[in-house]
């Protein structure tokens, strides 16, 4: 038998493990007697779940989260993962899955499961040359358009929080995602924190041993290859990808890779992807709807303060905050909030500014930021993007066109054109003026004084400033002195979506091609594209099991 409790304790009571024992114990007699169920409380163990905040009235708590469970429901609580060895005689099965971003790794460790053999092609670099290709952006405002923030071993979560929350828990096994985590070397507190993240100072050891653990059973990673193409087969009509072209970034050099079916795994920022779809099978592409806007930092004690109501304590870490509005049809809410984190360059080409947050493990710089975007649908994009789209062979391109005009308009406002980041205090956002002192900021590139409030696309500024005055509401403070907005924040999510077959993951015009993760317009964030990630490698497994 399992049942849940749910207990709570102040914040110097958590080491307190008699304490916390004693309350699950009375929590659990209750929890019999109403039920009536006839088991002794002593022939239960416990199982910690999940622990969560509640800074509520201006008093701080801990709420804790158990599984009792008896003797013979143990092996339900404490499953385990096992890999076996792949297949590489000739004529065994191989699955090419085109990046290594969660997406790809956790599909390619799924195919592990059962012993197929998975080929990553990566365009980017291992985690440490990517490390070094990444320092040039902020030191010398280089771009490689094959490793930085977004390509690379891991993909953009990598460098990135770290964050593993997610609301999708309906699409897949969040709880295995995290195991395999651990597996990996991550701090099993993830498996218990409400809102769980691993750190952009720890995410690279444990990507790291990922890939060795899927080479080690006999699986490849070919880094510096960025796919080109897709090698298609006429069928019957239909179209089958039986694997791709790609070129080697270091040498030039071309190579074809084959398999029994290709898992396109590349992520929000591969744009050339999407183009290269739209050459072969413009109908597998339809716009969906995304996000633009700024970044916003705030010192972190002062978003501490606010949301631990004047209180500050150390045990609470540092505090978050996620904030939504409505203004003229549109969403305006907070994204990636990045507690005690940085604002870090994520541009992938050379003239052009993106940015994003991340955060080390300990969350302990002295700055917090967030993106703060405005929902931005198809039909907000100006006409003369829809015609570079369909020169380019698909109208759903034209988000993606809009998207690379402001990031490249971003990069013309930091005058002269480097990686600094437009900027302006939030109170001068709001009235319209120069911004001429700025305080201390975390973007180590640097910033330039800009009015973002004119050169932003309108209906992005003025949405912007209304959603701003509603958080403020909602949070007092929010609108303060220190704080500075950076522009642009726009890789939220991919504006493309790849059509796909519900139940079978299959691009519905590509047969043996599967789009997966946040690059395939179905999935966003770590956890939910590592899901998706496995749910289209399980169907792979399906579709080579009926064959």
């Amino acid at each position: 038998m399992i049942l849940d409790l749910t207990i709570s304790i102040l914040p110097n009571e958590e080491s307190k493990k008699n304490l916390i024992e004693k309350k699950l114990r009375a929590t659990l007699n209750e929890a019999l007697a109403k039920s009536g169920i006839a088991i002794s409380a002593q022939d239960f163990d416990f199982k910690f779940i999940k622990k969560s905040i509640d800074a509520r009235h201006g008093r701080q708590k801990f709420i804790l989260r158990y599984k009792a469970f008896t003797e013979n429901e143990r092996q339900n609580l404490e499953r385990k993962i096992v890999w076996k060895n792949a297949d590489t005689s000739s004529g065994a099965k191989k699955i090419l899955i085109v990046g290594s971003g969660p997406a790809g790794l956790f599909a390619a460790l799924r195919f592990l499961e059962n012993g197929i053999q998975p080929v990553i092609i990566e365009r980017g670099k291992p985690t440490g040359e990517r490390k070094r290709d990444i320092a040039q952006i902020s030191t010398r405002g280089i771009v490689d358009g094959d490793s930085n923030y977004c390509f690379g071993e891991g993909g953009a979560g990598t460098f990135s929080d770290g964050k593993l929350f997610t609301r999708s828990t309906k699409r897949g096994d969040v709880e295995k995602i995290l195991r395999i985590f651990c597996e990996f070397g991550a701090d099993e507190k993830i498996l218990t924190d409400s809102h769980a993240h691993i750190g952009t100072d720890a995410l690279p050891k444990i990507v790291n041993a990922m890939r060795e653990k899927i080479i080690a059973l006999g699986g490849e990673a070919h880094f510096g290859t960025r796919c080109t193409d897709f090698l298609t087969d006429n069928l019957s009509g239909k179209k089958i990808v039986r694997g791709i072209r790609a070129v080697q970034t270091e040498s030039n050099e071309e190579k074809e890779f084959l398999g029994d079916a290709v898992l396109l795994a590349t992520g929000h920022s591969a744009c050339d992807v999407y183009e290269q779809i739209a050459q072969i099978a413009s109908e597998s592409l339809e716009a969906k709807t995304f996000a633009l806007g700024v970044r916003i930092e705030h010192p972190r004690t002062l978003i501490d303060r606010i949301q631990f109501h004047g209180k500050s304590d150390s045990n609470l870490g540092a505090a978050e905050y996620r904030l939504t509005s409505q203004v003229e049809g549109r969403g305006v809410y907070t994204f990636c909030m990045c507690p005690g984190g940085f604002v870090v360059p994520s541009a992938t080409e050379s003239e052009q500014i993106v940015l994003n947050g991340m955060s080390c493990a300990k969350r302990n710089s002295p700055w917090s930021n967030s993106a703060i975007v405005v929902e931005t649908r198809p039909e907000d994009i100006p006409q003369n993007f829809f015609e570079q789209a369909e020169e380019a062979g698909s109208a759903a391109l034209a988000s993606l066109y809009f998207r690379r005009w402001l990031e490249h308009e971003t990069f013309l406002h930091a005058s002269p054109p480097s990686q600094k980041a437009p900027a302006q205090m939030l109170k001068d956002f709001l009235r319209g003026k120069d911004s001429r002192d700025f305080p201390k900021v975390s973007y180590t590139p640097g910033i330039v004084a800009s009015r973002l409030d004119e050169w932003l696309p309108a209906q992005i500024a003025f949405r912007l400033k209304e959603g701003i005055k509603e958080f403020d509401k909602k949070m007092r403070g929010f609108i303060c002195d220190e704080a500075v907005l950076f522009a642009s924040e726009t890789r939220t999510s991919t504006p493309v979506r790849i059509l796909r077959d519900r139940e079978t993951f299959e691009c519905k015009t590509l047969s043996r091609l599967y789009p997966c993760g946040e690059g395939s317009g179905y999935s966003g964030g770590i956890v939910s594209s590592a899901m998706d990630g496995e749910n289209a490698a399980q169907a792979v497994l399906r579709q080579l099991a009926a064959n």
